[in-house]
């Protein structure tokens, strides 16, 4: 999931350029998973949190990497969502400290079977 910091709420074009989706997508999505219901300022303008960025990234996920249809996906999130909406399981975490360590660990292997041919 996109982390965005230290902002707490994110206008409807943040989000886009977050999670890589149209505003009318967007907007179509939240009328069709009622999960999805991001608050509005006093200008009535949308502002989302982070776990509506969660589940902006899961449902796009579902439907344009697993390839759900719109029903399929509501089906799934309502079949493992808790008791707030949010979804029980999670995209991989791709932060920079997991993927520095599994870089490391990479390193370190080929140092390793190379040590093993250069030196007998």
């Amino acid at each position: 999931m996109p982390r965005t910091g230290q902002k707490l709420f994110h206008k409807i074009g943040e989000v886009c350029e977050i999670c890589g989706v149209e505003p009318h997508v967007l907007r179509y999505w939240e009328s069709e998973f009622p999960t999805l219901s991001p608050g509005k300022n006093r200008a009535g303008q949308r502002i989302y949190r982070d776990r509506d960025l969660e589940l902006i990234s899961t449902i796009s996920h579902l439907l344009y990497e697993e390839g759900f249809t719109i029903a399929g996906a509501r089906k799934k999130l309502t079949d493992q969502t808790g008791t707030r909406g949010l979804p029980l399981f999670k995209q991989p975490d791709l932060s920079s400290r997991k993927v520095y360590l599994r870089i490391r660990k990479e390193l370190e292997s080929l140092a390793d079977n190379l040590r093993k041919k250069v030196l007998p």
